[in-house]
């Protein structure tokens, strides 16, 4: 439990108590639901102002360049989840470098202390899954507990929030008893992950309150893969049906104190819609509304619904006619189909990776439902991406894998 120190005067608890948009009991008392709903954000302000018309009432983000939400985000009356940036080992970051630890540390004090009182301030995330890609998590998760220390002592006030991912038992394990200064513990949960997670932090000690800090459907390293290598993912019904079950479940832990579902915005990672909630232009998709309605608010024109897809094969020979359809439900329906070759730029750690190159190919018939076009004419793994849209500025997507050889 965060305590405010005794020392401080009766005027600046009060102050604490307005600034935190949760009220202090209802956030850190056990609620009987998620006290902060919302997601993590990657977008613009237009993308802001509909995740607060969804009903969510705090936003995560994840870098000190996005402090402009603060402001917008008071206006929409929000709450901000303010992410600190820590260097990554993995990205070549030295923990055993005091010069680069000293510098890393006058940024993070001197960004503290300017949005220390900001009124949509909720908390401070620090870093995000820092321990990606070491064999040994303990020493980047000391280095975030002493900056949690440092931030604390300069903003008493709004939580520490520590952000990993989950790793299992023995990972947890040594998480429980790591970080005195981290007031919170935020787990990135996507899957089955996001099922029992009551009894494995129960097994593993942990005893803080915890922050769903990214919830996501199956990820693209997680999936099933076809032949050549292609992970598959899943349709945007199935993301939402997904996205339904693990709120419900997570709604029922008083432990958790906060969901944000993973990502408000659009990120290419293997796939531009893998784990973007919108399109590129801010279109909201069936998993927006399965947030909507968990979030409280009615959904009163609902997104198109994808119920199946299929093509007429995995493997084409070059040229060869390629057909596919969908079943789909919705409203004055309109379906773009589109070949973009496979990802071969994979990042690690979630980095944000190019978008892959699109595909001229003949097409011979595009309807609603269906599509017929020739294959390309030169070999390799290629994705036929569908986006449906319909007349009230909502979209349902699915892509399907094949491979020309």
């Amino acid at each position: 439990m965060v305590r405010l120190p005794t020392q401080l005067p009766v005027r600046l608890i009060l102050l604490a108590a307005a600034i935190f948009f949760v009220p202090l009991q209802t956030a850190f008392a056990a609620p009987p639901t998620t006290a902060w709903r919302g997601a993590a954000f990657s977008g613009d302000r237009a993308a802001l102002e509909k995740l607060a018309a969804a009903g969510a009432n705090a936003v995560r983000v994840y870098h000190e360049s996005d402090a402009w939400v603060l402001d917008e985000a008071r206006k929409l009356g929000i709450g901000v989840l303010m992410g600190l940036d820590v260097g990554l080992p993995r990205h070549g970051f030295r923990l055993d470098d005091p010069k680069a630890i000293a510098a890393q540390e006058n940024r993070i004090r001197a960004f503290v202390q300017r949005y220390r009182n900001h009124p949509a301030l909720l908390a401070w995330v620090i870093g995000n899954e820092v321990e990606h890609g070491m064999d040994d998590p303990l020493p980047s998760w000391r280095e975030i507990n002493r900056l949690a220390g440092v931030v604390k002592a300069l903003d008493p006030v709004h939580p520490t929030v520590m952000s990993v991912n989950d790793g299992g038992r023995p990972y947890l394990e040594q998480l429980a008893g790591c970080c005195a200064h981290v007031d919170m513990i935020g787990i990135n949960l996507y899957a089955g992950a996001a099922f029992g997670l009551d009894a494995r932090i129960r097994a593993a000690g942990i005893g803080k309150p915890l922050l769903i800090t990214e919830l996501g459907p199956l990820g693209q390293w997680q999936a099933g893969r076809k032949p050549w290598g292609a992970p598959v993912e899943l349709t945007s019904r199935e993301k939402a049906a997904f996205f339904r079950r693990a709120l419900a479940e997570l709604s029922r832990n008083p432990q958790v104190r906060g969901v944000f579902a993973f990502l408000w915005g659009v990120k290419q990672e293997q796939t531009a819609t893998w784990h973007g909630l919108l399109l590129s232009d801010n279109t909201l998709t069936e998993m927006t509304d399965a947030l909507t309605e968990a979030w409280g608010r009615p959904v009163t024109r609902a997104a198109p619904g994808i119920l199946g897809i299929g093509i007429s094969a995995d493997e084409f020979a070059p040229g060869a006619i390629v057909s596919s359809t969908i079943d789909v439900r919705g409203e004055a329906l309109v379906t773009e189909w589109r070949v973009r070759k496979e990802a071969t730029d994979l990042r690690k750690g979630g980095e944000t990776e190019p978008l892959p190159e699109a595909v001229g190919v003949e097409m011979l018939a595009a309807e609603t439902s269906s599509v017929r076009f020739r294959a390309p004419s030169t070999p390799g793994a290629y994705r036929l991406f569908i986006t449906v849209r319909d007349g009230n500025g909502k979209a349902a997507t699915a892509n399907l894998p094949f491979l020309v050889k």
